[in-house]
This record gives structure tokens, C-alpha cells and sequence, in this order.
């Protein structure tokens, strides 16, 4: 028996919109034997837009039983049965976070009418539901209500079933199949062929535009969370708008992190925020105070003042300063760390000696200060780091010319280069930018097993 679910809701998300309207068609795959709906009160207000979608106003609502009220029902109706909708996971989202309100865990076994339909009846243009149920000549009695969506979806499933051959619906409910957890368009044949390997992947929409790109240690792993918890608002269309999917091997976290973060600027996906822009807008500079003491400083990046390190925003610099203090025993004060007006914290934990009071003479603390100094400029030299391939026969190599990314590439495992030139022969270029610097930054200091070789 199947339980075909439709819901209205406030919004897209669960997470922040409630249900207005519930309908649940008993469906026994060959006939509805039962109808089952209800407006629901949510306790907020219905937009104007969602009225004029639905035709469901605050007034209709306003006597309309609570979630709790009918929840019971809901229950009862769908205990035992398969959940059908079309964009399923929509509607079970919705339902299973108000139930998850009430202490109650809702859980069933799932279908999705988009996902069958497009591997049981191929070729449409559109697989929404006007769109569907008008080229199978369904008859939809209440566009955007509950019960009229839920009775054309029980139809469509009706014809499905008569039309499954190879036993689609059967394998879609086997609880490894992820049929159901899949975003509706997408091919569970390119899923299937995901690898469990360092990478990065591309979401592809049905131009075979990228609309994501996203970086793994394990693809597939990576990938199926995507599409597990809510997915509601935002979150819903994006699973909506992937239609393909495509990958490419790196062999390594690092060589991954990379190739996003290039990818990310060259191909402009409409649903990554992070990596767009880059902009250096910070900088650390180096002054001596009238006591003669050196000292770090992060600010705003100065047109025409000499930077020892620049960074995309205060933090990332402040801890940089904080990973400097830490190494080469400095005063937190002296470094802009603390604004106290006395002695920094740090004299009172006797982790600083004191140079903000005075209690060591600014020769000996330079002398400090001039090798936190000689280490930013050692992040400048010339040298690759080797990793691990794509296969065991393979190496990954990383390139830095005084400082600057060169761009990586592949070699086999025995690495043999006598120069830097040789490498630089074999390496496929790619720009350095703030975001790539900060990438190598945080993996020198993890080194993660990685060969450095020095010219």
C-alpha cells in the first residue's frame, strides 16, 4: 500500500517554514481506496505570495487544526506504508521536522514520482508535476492544493507501476539503492560510478553548466552528503538544478584543494560562495617604537609601505602574528595581540619576559624578532612538495618559486628532476592568488607526510 503525501507549507525550508496544508491518498497501486486532508494552523503568517500560489489565506487557516492535532492521523495513515511524493524528499522534510518538534521520529520507506518517472517514462521535456501530469493526461482538480497534487501524483504512480517492467520501483526500495535520497534528476548510473578517491567534483546542471564545484578525500562519500538531512529552501533548489555530474582524480588533498579553489574562479558556480573573490585587504608590517623595540602590526593594506605578509582579512593575519608569539617566545603586546595599557596578560602566566615593561632591553628582544622576521622570508624560497598519486605508480608534485605558486603535476613514482627548470617542464600552470596562498600556508604547517624539495 502506498501513502501519496502532498503538502503547502509557508516557504521552502523546514527549517524555518511550517505546513499549511496536508493531503495523504491511500493508493493500493492500482486504484485510490481512500482520501485523507486537512488545512493546518502554523502559528505564523502565510505570505501574500504563497496565498496567491495556493489560494490558502490567513483567514482559512485561522480555525484550522494545529500540527498536533492531526498529527495523530498523519501517523496512523502512513504507519506501515510507502511514502510516495513528487520531490519527495520536500515533503518528508517537512513532516519529519514536525514531528521531530513533538518527540515523535518519522520515518518510512520513500518514493519519489520525479526520480521513477524519469527513469520509467524518458523523453519528457519537464518532469514537474503540471508538466507531467499534462502530457500523461491527468486531470489535476486543484492545482497547488494538497489533496488535488496529492491525487494527480497517485495517478502518475498508477501508471508507473503499469509501465515498470524491469522492476525499477522494487530496486528503488531497497534501503542501498538511494533512489530516494538522490537530488530527482539526477542519474543514479553516474552516482553509482562515483569513486571513493581524492578529487574534486562538478555538479552539472541540465545545460551541462557547473553549478557546484566541491573538493573530497572521498568523492562519493563527499558527494552522498550532499543529499542527506533537510532539504529545504536554498538547499531544495540546488538539489533541483543537478542534473550530472563529473569529477577529476587528484590523487591528494592538497592537489584537490588547489584545483577547487582554481576552478571555483575560472568556472564562477552559481551555488559556491566561498573562493570567488579574492582580496588581499590586510597586511603585516614591521615598526620600531621609540623604546627601540620591533614590532609586528596587522592593519589595512598601505599603498607603498613594505608588507611582510598580506591576507584576505584581519583574522587570518592576527593568526598568523599568534602562530609567530607562539615560536619565537614574543610579547603578544608588542605584537598586537593585546591592547592593554599596562604589562600584556601573558607576564602574569610567565609565558612573556617582559619586553612590554621594560624588563628586557630591546637588543635581546630583536634578536627575536629578527628571526620571526628571517622565517616569513624563508616562506619564499624555491621548492616543490611530492605526494601521493592518483595510483601506486604515480607521484603528485606542487611547485613554489620564491614564495609564488607555479602551478602542480603528475610524474611517476621514482621523482627524478636535477632542477627546478625540469620540474617546471612537466608542471601545468595555474595563477596564485590569496586563497591559494592561505591553502599552502595552513598544509606546510599540517605537512601531512609530504616531501619538500629544495633548489
Amino acid at each position: 500500500m502506498y501513502s501519496i503525501v502532498d503538502i503547502e507549507t509557508t516557504g521552502g525550508s523546514s527549517r524555518s517554514h511550517k505546513i499549511i496544508e496536508v493531503a495523504i491518498v491511500s493508493f493500493d497501486g492500482q486504484q485510490i481506496v481512500d482520501t485523507y486532508s486537512t488545512l493546518i494552523n502554523p502559528g505564523k503568517y502565510v505570505p501574500p505570495f504563497i496565498t496567491s500560489l495556493t489560494g490558502i489565506s490567513n483567514d482559512m487557516i485561522e480555525d484550522a487544526p494545529s500540527f498536533e492535532d492531526v498529527a495523530q492521523e498523519i501517523l496512523k495513515r502512513t504507519e506501515g506504508q510507502i511514502f510516495v511524493a513528487h520531490n519527495v524528499n520536500f515533503d518528508f522534510s517537512f513532516l519529519r521536522q514536525e514531528f521531530g518538534l513533538l518527540g515523535i521520529k518519522f520515518e518510512r520507506k520513500k518514493l519519489c514520482t520525479v526520480r521513477l518517472a524519469r527513469r520509467i517514462l524518458p523523453g519528457f521535456k519537464s518532469y514537474g508535476l503540471g508538466a507531467l501530469s499534462s502530457a500523461l493526461d491527468i486531470q489535476i482538480q486543484g492545482r497547488h492544493r494538497a489533496l488535488g497534487d496529492a491525487e494527480a501524483t497517485a495517478k502518475i504512480l498508477g501508471i508507473l507501476i503499469e509501465q515498470d517492467k524491469d522492476g525499477f520501483i522494487g530496486h528503488s526500495l531497497k534501503k542501498n539503492s538511494k533512489e530516494a535520497t538522490l537530488p530527482p534528476h539526477m542519474s543514479k548510473e553516474e552516482y553509482d560510478e562515483l569513486p571513493e578517491k581524492s578529487g574534486v567534483y562538478y555538479f552539472h546542471n541540465d545545460k551541462g553548466k557547473v553549478v557546484y564545484v566541491g573538493k573530497a578525500k572521498n568523492i562519493k562519500s563527499r558527494v552522498t552528503s550532499h543529499f542527506t538531512g533537510e532539504s529545504g529552501g536554498s538547499k531544495r533548489l540546488f538539489h533541483e538544478n543537478i542534473h550530472h555530474i563529473s569529477y577529476e582524480l587528484t590523487g591528494n588533498e592538497l592537489i584537490a584543494l588547489l584545483l577547487e579553489s582554481r576552478e571555483i574562479k575560472r568556472l564562477w558556480p552559481e551555488y559556491n560562495r566561498a573562493q570567488k573573490y579574492t582580496s588581499k585587504n590586510h597586511a603585516l608590517y614591521l615598526y620600531t617604537d621609540r623604546n627601540g623595540y620591533m614590532r609586528f602590526t596587522v592593519s589595512k593594506m598601505q599603498p607603498g609601505a613594505h608588507a611582510l605578509a598580506s591576507f584576505s582579512n584581519f583574522q587570518e593575519g592576527r593568526s598568523y602574528v599568534h602562530d609567530l608569539v607562539k615560536k619565537y617566545k614574543l610579547c603578544p603586546k608588542l605584537s598586537g595581540l593585546q591592547k592593554s595599557p599596562g604589562t600584556c596578560f601573558d607576564v602574569h602566566l610567565g609565558s612573556c619576559d617582559g619586553a612590554c615593561e621594560g624588563k628586557i632591553t630591546s637588543e635581546y628582544y630583536n634578536v627575536r624578532m629578527e628571526h620571526a622576521i628571517l622565517s616569513i622570508d624563508s616562506e619564499k624560497k624555491t621548492f616543490a612538495i611530492v605526494g601521493k598519486g592518483r595510483s601506486a605508480e604515480e607521484r603528485t608534485f606542487v611547485l613554489i618559486e620564491n614564495g609564488m605558486y607555479i602551478g602542480h603535476g603528475f610524474t611517476d613514482h621514482f621523482l627524478r628532476a636535477e632542477t627546478f627548470e625540469d620540474l617546471k617542464g612537466r608542471v601545468q600552470g595555474y595563477p596564485d592568488n590569496q586563497d591559494i596562498q592561505k591553502i599552502l600556508r595552513l598544509y606546510l604547517k599540517q605537512t601531512n607526510g609530504d616531501q619538500l624539495l629544495y633548489f
